[in-house]
C-alpha cells in the first residue's frame, strides 16, 4: 500500500450520529453521504449509518447514488438539488427520489418512472433551488396530476450555522407555504447546523451531513461532535541539507544549514492544499513540523529532527480540532471551510476503517 492512508473512525461516526439522532428523537435522520460522504468513502459509510439506524440516504448526484446502488444498498436514496430532466432516466433506472423544482423535470421523470415517489423543494429564502412559496400549492398539484407521489417537501438552510433569527424565519416560511396545501405532507428541513440549534428538528426528518463526521458547522461551536477521520503518512526519503541547498519546485526555501528535511508522499492531488507551501505543519510524535518548500502535486517537503526513520509516521490530518493540523483548524487557517478540505480529499488516498463495517 502506497505509505499515506486515510483512517476512518466508524465508532466515533456512530456516536456522532446517536447525538444528532438524539437532538431530534421524533424525526428520521436522512445522512448526507454526497461527495464521497464527505471525504470519507460513501460506500462503508453508508452502510454503517444504515445499520446504526438511519432512515435514507441522500446525495448530490446520479453517479453518487450509482455506486450504492452497486454496491448492493437499497434503502431510500435522495438526489439532491434540482432535477434536470436530462437526468430523468438514470435517477429512475437507480431507483433513486428526485428533487423537483421544475416541471420540464416533473413531466421527464413521470414519462421514465410512472407514478415515481418524488420530493419538492420549497425557496424559502435561500435562492439557489426550489419552488417559490406562493407557487407550491399549484406546482404540487401539478406534479400530482402527473401520476407521481410527492412523498415529502423540504426545505434548506442557508444561514443556520450563523444567524439562528433568519433561519428560524426561512422555516416559518416553509411551514406556512405547506399548511396552505389541501393535504399535509412530511416535512424536512434541519441541516447539521440546524439540528445542533434545534430548528426544525421537530419535523417528519433531519438531514444531517457534516456533523456526522465530527466536523462542526460553526467552529465557535463544537459541541461534542468528535471528527471522525485521520490522515498519515510515512517519509520515503530523509536527508540533511547544507546550508543554501534549495527546496522544491521555485527553490522558495533554502536550508540554513544542518537541516534534516523529509519528503511525505503526498500533495495538491491528494487534498493537502499548495497554500500550505512553507507555511503548513503536519505532527510527528504529537509535535508540529513545518512544511518548507512548495506543496507538489505528489510530494510535500517538512523539517523535521535529527533521527527521524522511514518507519515514523505522521499525522497530515489529526482528528480533532488543533489549529494547525485538523481540518477544521487547516480551514481557517486558509480563509476557507472544512467542508472543502474534507471534500478534497483524492480517491487515490486508501481508506483504512476502524471498528466494524
Amino acid at each position: 500500500m502506497r505509505p499515506t492512508w486515510l483512517e476512518i473512525d466508524l465508532a466515533a461516526l456512530e456516536r456522532n450520529y446517536r447525538r444528532l439522532a438524539a437532538r431530534a428523537p421524533r424525526a428520521r435522520v436522512l445522512a448526507v453521504v454526497k461527495a464521497n460522504a464527505y471525504g470519507h468513502g460513501a460506500v462503508v459509510v453508508a452502510r454503517a449509518l444504515l445499520g446504526f439506524g438511519a432512515g435514507g440516504l441522500a446525495v448530490a448526484t446520479s453517479g453518487e447514488g450509482a455506486e450504492l446502488r452497486r454496491a448492493g444498498i437499497d434503502a431510500p436514496v435522495l438526489l439532491l438539488g434540482s432535477l434536470h430532466p436530462g437526468n430523468a432516466e438514470d435517477a429512475a433506472r437507480l431507483g433513486l427520489t428526485p428533487t423537483l423544482a421544475t416541471l420540464e423535470a416533473a413531466r421527464a421523470f413521470a414519462a421514465a418512472r410512472p407514478g415515481g415517489k418524488v420530493q419538492v423543494k420549497v425557496d424559502s429564502g435561500m435562492g439557489r433551488v426550489g419552488v417559490a412559496p406562493g407557487e407550491l400549492a399549484g406546482f404540487v398539484a401539478a406534479v400530482e396530476e402527473l401520476g407521481l407521489e410527492v412523498e415529502a417537501l423540504y426545505t434548506h438552510f442557508a444561514v443556520a450555522d450563523e444567524d439562528r433569527e433568519e433561519t428560524r424565519a426561512q422555516l416559518e416560511r416553509f411551514l406556512e407555504a405547506a399548511r396552505a396545501l389541501p393535504r399535509r405532507y412530511p416535512l424536512h428541513a434541519a441541516n447539521s447546523a440546524a439540528i445542533l440549534a434545534g430548528i426544525g428538528t421537530e419535523l417528519a426528518f433531519v438531514r444531517p451531513g457534516l456533523a456526522l463526521y465530527g466536523l462542526p458547522p460553526d467552529p465557535r461551536e463544537p459541541g461534542e461532535l468528535e471528527p471522525v477521520l485521520s490522515w498519515k503518512a510515512k517519509p520515503t526519503q530523509i536527508k540533511r541539507l547544507p546550508a543554501g541547498h534549495g527546496v522544491g519546485y521555485g527553490l522558495t526555501y533554502r536550508s540554513q544549514g544542518g537541516e534534516w528535511l523529509a519528503t511525505l508522499p503526498f500533495g495538491y492531488a491528494d487534498g493537502f492544499s499548495r497554500a500550505l507551501s512553507n507555511r503548513g505543519f503536519v505532527k510527528l510524535k504529537g509535535r508540529d513540523v513545518r512544511v518548507v518548500g512548495r506543496v507538489s502535486m505528489d510530494q510535500t517537503t517538512v523539517l523535521v529532527p535529527a533521527g527521524t526513520s522511514l518507519d515514523d509516521v505522521f499525522e497530515v490530518v489529526t482528528a480533532d480540532l488543533d489549529p494547525h493540523t485538523s481540518l477544521t483548524g487547516r480551514a481557517r487557517a486558509l480563509g476557507t471551510i472544512n467542508y472543502e478540505l474534507a471534500t478534497a480529499l483524492s480517491l487515490r488516498l486508501a481508506r483504512v476503517y476502524l471498528g466494524k463495517a
